[in-house]
């Protein structure tokens, strides 16, 4: 098995872009399959089955904001420079530094 812990933050979420689409993939297969079945069991005794699917409304997503600072010893420590400056962020720049001293 992979050890996550050493990958970057970019391999990562290329690993859970590729899974989330594995996934979805086989969820439709497993739907088509099961729908399958139901018509088969029902042409079995002679019943007809009209299967109406109804279109799942999209959940809308957000767009992934791009990180913009980097801790600079712990780079697990990121921020996409929106909402309210992490604990990390403030204490660095209440020790004196810019910002921009932390961007990617």
């Amino acid at each position: 098995m992979t050890e996550y812990k050493h990958l970057s933050i970019h391999d990562l979420e290329s690993i859970i872009e590729n899974v989330e689409k594995v996934l979805k993939n086989k969820q439709a297969l497993i739907h088509k399959e099961v729908i399958s079945q139901i018509r088969d069991l029902a042409a079995s005794i002679n019943v007809n089955v009209e299967i109406h699917e109804t279109e799942k409304k999209s959940v809308r997503k957000g767009v992934k904001v791009p990180i913009k600072y980097i801790h600079p010893v712990d780079n697990d420590k990121t921020w996409t420079g929106r909402g309210v400056a992490p604990k990390w962020m403030q204490e660095l720049l209440n020790l004196g530094h810019q910002r921009s001293e932390f961007e990617i």
